[in-house]
């Protein structure tokens, strides 16, 4: 077989409209895809989050071949697999002695590497997925001593015309922020409308039952599998997102309650992350619902902020500071990982609540990421890259780009301020405060670990956080106690490290 080009699509980047497929011919050049074992088993991968890539996978393989492409998929349980992206792309190589190989960026570094092993002289083309590229946020960051999202935020909206009125911000404010921080009262969040779910097909169901074979011993449930899978299926779940629950997604974004794993939420970051919706089709559509007066400002700013905003801005931070980024640890964290991450049986209802969510559906909210389960290993002193490895295992949206820079800038403050201004700490009162986890607790907020854990997180880190102006309201706060209940604290948070269990041997 004739091969010009060997294309190679990676399972986070199942894109018709990528810039690999822009000068490609059907007739001369081969996609090359492959499932291999080591992407599933790098970190003990939640199930539903191997099941959503391999059958997202299948499904684009199928889309790719209707349309006249020739494929070259191995399956993971090819009995021939060698289990190696690197090794299995060595063996296509050898095979069809292609004239040329080209590949979108990746979004993980490590992945990088083991293409660039198995061929040096890959092309590396860039992912035009994104509104803004790696060199971009270079430059964003050349002439600046701090990097701050809400500046490059407004930048990108100044770039792309992005619910802009001429040159000033819609409403006359560039974040809403502050209308959006609203939590439910005592009678809960009612009748929420449920988010398109979309029933495992054929093909799923075969995914599904390969990874119950093949991986009984990882993390996670998959009786509740309804992700889409596809991009028809993706734009139908941004529709349905849009269209029922975006009004109220900007005032309720950081609530959380019982049983209610997705409230106002769109469930739509597992298909951005794997590229069957755009981005830009996203931001349009939901700047074209404020425009025809069908959601309100704040809930349209406070949603594309996370896209146009967050979003591109941690890929920035990845590319900018990998691979060092994934070892820092600035607050010098070295307790393990609690082995509760990975059963959620523990007696703080409020962890109970969001690991078991997580479990069931890999999924949690990032009011839930950042303030539950981040928090908790942030108080404790977890080591950052055991809390990284972490989530990127358990939620099914999670590719290295996005995560990492998630949970060591921003949860655990491990890169010291390059990516947040301040550690974000709160005690058990937050908790209580923005959902009702603490009404089934056998903790009061006040007394609770959290609580325990917070006072004890600023005496430890007080010399460091001293010059820092957003911690002067909570190291003043610190500074109230006597010497005798700061050594009561110390001796109550080592008590607790010490009756927690370490996670089990993957």
């Amino acid at each position: 077989m004739f091969v010009r080009r060997l294309l190679i699509v990676l399972g986070d980047q199942l894109d018709r409209r990528s810039t690999l497929f822009q000068h490609a011919d059907p007739r001369q050049d081969l996609v090359w895809m492959a499932e291999v074992a080591e992407e599933s088993t790098h970190v003990w991968s939640h199930k539903a989050r191997i099941a959503l890539f391999l059958s997202a996978m299948r499904h684009f393989r199928q889309d790719l071949e209707s349309n006249g492409w020739r494929v070259h998929y191995r399956q993971l349980d090819d009995p021939s697999n060698s289990g190696s992206l690197a090794a299995e792309l060595t063996g296509a190589i050898r095979r069809y002695q292609p004239q040329t190989i080209h590949v979108v960026q990746p979004g993980d570094w490590r992945v990088q590497q083991s293409l660039l092993q198995a061929c040096p002289s890959i092309g590396i083309l860039e992912d035009t997925h994104f509104l803004s590229t790696p060199e971009d946020f270079r430059r964003h960051a050349s002439n600046r001593k701090q990097l701050r999202m809400e500046y490059f935020y407004r930048e990108m909206r100044r770039i792309h015309g992005v619910l802009m009125d001429g040159n000033q911000p819609c409403g006359g404010e560039w974040n809403f922020d502050a209308e959006n921080r609203e939590s439910f009262d005592q009678r809960g969040p009612g009748l929420i409308p449920t988010p398109a779910a979309f029933p495992p097909d054929a093909l799923t169901r075969a995914v599904i039952h390969l990874v119950e074979a093949r991986f009984p011993h990882h993390p996670g449930k998959l009786q509740h599998f309804d992700w889409p899978t596809t991009a028809d299926q993706a734009a139908q779940a941004l529709h349905d997102f849009l269209d029922h629950r975006l009004p109220h997604f900007g005032a309720y974004q950081d609530a959380m309650w019982t049983a209610e794993p997705y409230l106002y939420h769109s469930r739509l970051s597992a298909a951005l992350n794997l590229k069957l919706l755009h981005p830009r089709d996203v931001i349009h559509e939901a700047e074209r619902r404020y425009r025809d007066g069908r959601a309100p400002l704040a809930a349209v700013e406070g949603f594309i902020r996370q896209i146009l905003g967050w979003r591109e801005y941690v890929r920035g931070i990845y590319w900018l500071h990998m691979p060092g980024y994934a070892s820092l640890n600035a607050l010098h964290a070295h307790q393990p990982l609690p082995g509760f991450y990975w059963t959620g049986e523990t007696g703080m209802n409020c962890l109970r609540q969001a690991i078991t969510q997580t479990l069931q559906y890999g999924y949690a909210h990032h009011i839930q990421r950042l303030m539950i389960t981040g928090l908790f290993a942030l108080l404790l002193g977890v080591e950052p890259r055991q809390v990284h490895e972490w989530y990127l295992a358990v939620y099914v949206d999670a590719v290295e780009w996005v995560e990492l820079p998630n949970t060591v800038g921003m949860s655990q403050f491990a890169d010291g301020g390059i990516m947040a201004s301040k550690p974000y700490i709160a005690s058990g009162k937050y908790i209580q405060r923005m959902s009702n986890y603490c009404d089934g607790c056998r903790y009061k907020p006040g007394s609770c670990p959290f609580t325990i854990l917070y006072w004890d997180f600023l005496r430890r880190h007080q010399t460091t956080l001293r010059n820092n102006p957003r911690m002067t309201m909570q190291l003043r706060n610190l500074m109230r106690f006597t010497p005798q209940k700061l050594i009561a604290i110390q001796q109550e948070a080592a008590k607790l490290r010490a009756s927690l269990t370490p996670p089990p041997q993957s």
